[in-house]
């Protein structure tokens, strides 16, 4: 494997994540110095020891990306382990069932019988997620990139959804989160681009993760009703593979690959975004 990061800092949000978590590792397998980010320490921890496997060069942070303090704190610590931080992955996100429906379409007899609709939303649900997501993205990035925009290179790569680009049902707050994380990344993208800063994201298609694997599918190993929905709205009929990130990641991650690459938003998803359906 092409050592190719070797003069890469980087930092991984959302690090102890199914998906984020494999996407370290391969940075460090590239020669990257690692520093995986989880609000949970044990699981910061179970992705460095992971990490060992191929590289020494990893430290395990419990950080949350909507606590500034606690951000500043893994910016010094990561300064102190491995210098400034040149390449930022804002994995940390997800959902919370208050951002979301119950149904995917609105029945009259929705509103009086306690089914949970659109109208039965709290701003608390939406402000959760939105945060979680976007706000994050934004917190983490002020932390980490400052010392990028000052040296004059590095690399942010945010992670967004399909759902930014085609809002999936009953997701409401996830899927406005995500649409708000390409719309930043663009933003930042022109912001940063006199200053040899880089800021593209990656849009996973569907990859079972703790998050939704019981949404998706059932005990057995079979398809959910909605799982199925996925499966047949996925040209390629089948979920990803975590490691099916990674071309897509190295490559953005990798100045001599990517270094006229800036704004872009890269849908690895089997082909669900161009699937019309019919």
């Amino acid at each position: 494997m092409e050592r190719n990061l070797e003069n890469e800092v980087a930092v991984v949000t959302g690090g102890g994540g199914v998906l984020c978590s494999v996407m370290a590792r391969e940075l460090a397998a590239r020669g990257a110095k690692v520093v995986v980010m989880s609000r949970k320490q044990e699981n910061a921890d179970a992705a460095a020891d992971a990490i060992r496997e191929v590289s020494d060069d990893v430290l395990a942070i419990a950080a949350d990306v909507l606590d500034r303090d606690s951000l500043l704190d893994a910016n010094e610590k990561t300064r102190e382990a491995f210098g400034p931080c040149t390449l930022l992955v804002n994995g940390a996100g997800g959902n919370h069932p208050d951002g979301n429906t119950a149904m995917e379409f609105l029945q009259q007899e929705d509103l009086t019988n306690g089914t949970r609709t659109f109208f039965d939303l709290g701003c608390e649900g939406f402000s959760f997620v939105f945060d979680t997501n976007m706000i994050g993205v934004v917190q983490a990035t002020q932390v980490f990139a400052r010392d990028m925009a000052a040296t004059g290179h590095g690399s942010v790569i945010n992670v967004s959804s399909m759902s930014a680009f085609s809002p999936l049902t009953k997701v409401a707050a996830y899927s406005a989160a995500k649409a708000a994380v390409n719309n930043f990344t663009q933003w930042l993208a022109v912001h940063l681009s006199g200053t040899g800063v880089r800021v593209n994201a990656i849009a996973p298609g569907f990859f079972l993760t703790r998050q939704n694997k019981d949404l998706l599918t059932n005990p057995d190993g079979s398809y959910t009703a909605r799982g199925g929905k996925v499966i047949s709205q996925t040209p390629m009929g089948r979920y990803g593979k975590p490691e099916e990130l990674l071309g897509t990641l190295v490559w953005l991650a990798d100045q001599t690959q990517s270094g006229f690459v800036t704004g872009v938003v890269v849908p690895v998803d089997g082909g669900f975004n161009a699937y019309s359906g019919v």
